[in-house]
């Protein structure tokens, strides 16, 4: 392809072919990076899949496949500070979640393990509502229509990571409470939560800093959601030093 002419490649095999582990995760990746510039991500694909060569040398090995391509990154980040005698890079708060919900990928969805870690993995780096509707739309392509426990695991990892820039350390569920353990939290984030939660909010301030919010048969995840929404707001709108 050149210019405005659009080139196509097809691959073909034999009816009934058992293909490899490894040739099926190469075309799930040609499968997967189908927009115009995806050559680049293919290609670090093919490095997750067959290793990298040595950092320092020629050599045509490696280890990244055991780790995957974003954590190797992060551990070669991380050595390349220590030896240089500098701090890591920060890396963002973590959100322990422990609620009463169906959140997982079920076997007969992706019956690949090696599958299920990759999209257990794209789960877990979710950052927008965006991006989990691009993953929704890749996981139909690939695998048809996600069960509820898929939407489940994609709602808990999106509101993780809001938790965990909003210093929330943990998230766990007894019975009709849901408490909130925080690392810090100021004032106007509890006013804002006593105002909606009206007469269903407790606040601890010991040792292990938490905020309880009754339930009233509000489901796990339609809380938290509206917990951090209303954190999130308060934070925003709270005034500045010179105000």
């Amino acid at each position: 392809g050149r210019s405005s002419r659009r080139a196509f490649a097809y691959f073909t095999f034999r009816r009934g072919k058992a293909l490899t582990e490894i040739a099926s995760r190469r075309l799930d990746a040609i499968r997967e990076f189908t927009q115009f510039g995806s050559g680049f991500r293919i290609a670090m694909r093919d490095l997750e899949i067959r290793g990298a060569g040595s950092i320092l040398g020629g050599k045509q090995h490696g280890h990244m496949e055991a780790v995957g391509y974003d954590m190797y990154l992060q551990l070669l980040n991380e050595a390349i500070a220590e030896e240089k005698g500098e701090a890591p890079p920060a890396k963002p708060e973590d959100c322990l979640i422990d609620i009463q919900t169906d959140a997982h990928i079920p076997d007969s969805y992706i019956e690949s393990l090696s599958g299920r870690i990759d999209i257990y993995r794209k789960i877990a780096a979710l950052r927008t509502k965006e991006d989990s509707l691009d993953l929704i739309d890749e996981l139909i392509d690939r695998y048809g229509d996600p069960p509820k426990s898929i939407q489940g695991l994609i709602n808990i990892s999106l509101i993780r990571n809001m938790a965990g820039e909003l210093t929330i350390t943990e998230i766990s569920q007894r019975n009709d409470i849901m408490f909130f353990y925080l690392r810090s939290a100021v004032m106007e984030q509890i006013q804002a939560l006593t105002s909606a939660f009206k007469g269903r909010v407790t606040v601890n301030g010991g040792e292990r800093s938490y905020i309880a919010v009754k339930m009233k048969g509000e489901k796990p995840a339609d809380l938290m959601q509206r917990v951090i929404d209303i954190m999130k707001s308060a934070l925003t709108n709270k005034p500045s030093a010179a105000e």
